[in-house]
């Protein structure tokens, strides 16, 4: 069979051997199985394929190395997305959003928006002759306000006004949380609910270590101050190593990692708090190895608290691990800088901590109690980190606040 090309580029096909119309001898090609495109370019390719070896071009070997770079960044990136997705906190739940939590407590709002929940007790505010904010501590909230017995706050005249720190239960979350914000957000709940001019603090563990901010920003409004239990920063200046150290080492290995994580990588906690690979914080997660005797005891109380889900309700990240976040962050100043905020003898400032505490090891409370004389320390050598839930020890810390009792 002969195929010979038209002048409109199509194929005409003749038995073997046929001359062509015009007695021409007939030209015998080679087709390729494609559709015609444009006049000459079979014959370009005809003449490619017929070129001999020798002369043609060499053939570029594939980029190996420049493909394997592409595929390492590639895989960089995918890893670091997952990577940052994985340590991304979630948005908090917030109170009172179609897809938050319902608001059941009063609540006032601050000049930034922002809305914290309280709840008062004892005495009406208007017949008392105290007033005492309490700063509740680690997971916990208003409900948790120091337990003062019925009759001594009608002896005394107590008006006790305790408030969900922000990110817990029913309050805002701050989106930019200091130690010195908390101190102020306080000061504006005061006003907002016309407790006068002064009124006294009570603060527990974290919420104790939250006093010393007070004692810093708002010391022209306070009557008197209790800290409870305090929480320590192990890198405050002018703490003595050997004071940090033999505190540091009195917690399990997993605290020591989640407070170092805290202040050298805040934007770890959340992660390192909720992954699975290692042990979280302890004190997150309620181990018993970290229960003093009398502790173990109060917890059978503290830990049944019918209100728990609600403490956590926003998400822990906004509420917990901001406040490690805070309390073990790296603050510019030190408790051991401030100045007796009472050097008239107009209020007094008293620091208790237990010497069975196994949370928050009393060394550091004993060392500062010492470099500042105008703290009146009282250490309870058989109690644990739980001891303000004791009514008997609350009524004590009140009378002795309030009364000069030591």
């Amino acid at each position: 069979m002969i195929a010979s090309m038209t002048k409109g580029g199509n194929f005409r096909f003749k038995a073997a051997g046929q001359p062509d119309g015009k007695g021409r001898p007939p030209f015998l090609l080679v087709v390729l199985a494609c559709p015609p495109r444009r006049p000459g370019l079979l014959h370009r390719r005809s003449r490619t394929i017929a070129e001999p070896a020798a002369n043609r071009p060499p053939t570029r070997a594939p980029a190996s190395g420049g493909m394997a770079r592409k595929l390492s960044i590639v895989l960089f990136v995918t890893l670091s997305a997952l990577l940052y997705q994985q340590i991304q906190p979630p948005p908090p739940k917030i109170c009172g959003l179609p897809d938050g939590p319902p608001v059941t407590a009063p609540r006032t709002k601050l000049k930034d928006g922002r809305h914290l929940a309280y709840k008062e007790s004892g005495v009406p505010k208007e017949e008392a002759k105290y007033k005492i904010i309490f700063v509740h501590g680690f997971d916990s909230c208003r409900h948790d306000a120091l337990p003062i017995s019925p009759e001594v706050a009608q002896e005394l005249g107590i008006y006790l006004l305790s408030f969900d720190q922000p990110g817990y239960a029913e309050s805002d979350p701050d989106p930019a949380p200091s130690e010195k914000s908390i101190a102020l957000d306080i000061e504006q709940l005061a006003d907002n609910l016309q407790l006068g001019p002064k009124f006294h603090l009570i603060g527990f563990s974290m919420g104790g270590e939250i006093m010393w901010s007070c004692l810093k920003y708002i010391p022209h409004r306070l009557s008197g101050v209790a800290i409870l239990a305090p929480v320590g920063n192990y890198w405050w200046s002018g703490i003595p190593s050997n004071v940090s150290q033999d505190a540091w080492y009195q917690q399990l290995p997993q605290d020591q990692w989640a407070v170092w994580v805290s202040h050298h990588l805040p934007w770890l906690t959340y992660w390192w708090n909720t992954q699975k690979l290692f042990p979280p914080s302890s004190v997150i997660t309620y181990n018993p190895a970290i229960l003093s005797e009398e502790d173990a005891m109060l917890m059978k109380k503290f830990g049944m608290r019918p209100y728990f889900p609600m403490i956590r309700q926003q998400g822990e990240y906004n509420s917990l691990h901001r406040d490690m976040m805070v309390g073990f962050g790296k603050w510019d100043w030190s408790p051991l800088d401030l100045k007796d905020p009472f050097a008239g003898g107009e209020g007094k400032v008293h620091l208790w901590h237990g010497a069975e505490d196994l949370m928050v090891p009393a060394s550091v409370s004993r060392y500062i109690s010492e470099r500042l004389p105008w703290v009146i320390y009282h250490e309870l050598p058989k109690s644990g980190h739980l001891f303000p839930v004791d009514s008997g020890n609350a009524d004590a810390i009140v009378r002795s606040l309030l009364l000069g009792d030591q």
